[in-house]
């Protein structure tokens, strides 16, 4: 129905923005994602998703047509509403959210709050094949190696090595070995560190 709302900035809080359209102030909803993309300009484009239910008309609105798209995509699932969908996009980004469902990763979807394991497998299972037509393949595998290169250097930290340091080592690891198992990585990192 609103496809989507382009004005000045009135209001901005990490969980919703008021834009001025022409004398008229439309409350949005928005994840951590979208706050984190605002520009810091006064005028600014949303793309929206508007919600009718019996009591109310909710708008969510995305810097990215892409997070849209991921937001309708969650909806569809039984047992994800609205609040859980953009809890979902403000805990991961949108990428880190397909590759969790492209590689059936149960447990990145379940770190975030109000998702319980039935409804991360429910997840998996009802939009793996959607993610999957939708989205290239080699995404997937390079951003498991990102999420095994994150964890690796967190590793590190927690056992005291300087995070540029180990970063520069990690990526270069990486770029040797991409398919590199979080093992793999701090092994050879700490050869070298």
């Amino acid at each position: 129905m609103i496809a989507h709302l382009q004005g000045k900035l009135v209001e901005k809080t990490p969980t919703d923005v008021v834009i001025d359209c022409s004398g008229v102030g439309y409350h949005v909803n928005i994840s951590l994602h979208t706050y984190s993309l605002l520009p810091n300009t006064d005028f600014i484009k949303l793309y929206t998703y508007l919600q009718i239910k019996e009591d109310a008309h909710t708008l969510f609105g995305f810097v990215e047509k892409s997070e849209r798209e991921i937001f309708k995509m969650l909806l569809s699932v039984s047992g994800i509403g609205a609040s859980i969908a953009r809890t979902m996009l403000s805990s991961l980004d949108p990428k880190q959210i397909i590759n969790a469902i492209a590689s059936g990763d149960v447990v990145a979807i379940q770190k975030i709050k109000g998702i319980g394991s039935k409804t991360a497998q429910r997840v998996i299972l009802d939009l793996k094949e959607k993610v999957l037509k939708l989205y290239d393949l080699d995404e997937v595998s390079m951003s498991q190696s990102n999420t095994n290169k994150d964890e690796a250097l967190s590793a590190l930290e927690v056992l005291g090595f300087v995070r540029k340091a180990s970063e520069k080592i990690i990526e270069k690891i990486v770029k040797e070995e991409p398919e590199a198992t979080v093992e793999t990585i701090i092994k050879k990192a700490l050869k070298n560190l």
